[in-house]
């Protein structure tokens, strides 16, 4: 019983971390990597998606000037 109330906290907390880590990205205008590689597993199979440094380097440098606008891939 006792490590089921762990168990269950434990997951709420790691829930909930992830949850205020995608937000906190989310204003600072860094877009969610994991949805990302979600929409590309659906979207286009064919091609692998970019790395984690990749992508975040791709929407930095889009979001300060270059690259000329925001990320849009369809």
């Amino acid at each position: 019983m006792r490590e089921d109330l762990f168990c269950r906290c434990r997951d709420a907390a790691i829930s909930w971390g992830k949850a205020a880590q995608r937000t906190a990205n989310l204003m600072i205008g860094q877009p969610d990597y994991d949805a990302y590689v979600r929409h590309a597993a659906n979207r286009h199979p064919d091609e692998p998606p970019m790395d984690r440094t990749a992508f975040f380097r791709l929407h930095e440098a889009r979001r300060f000037g270059a690259g000329g606008g925001g990320f849009r891939c369809c």
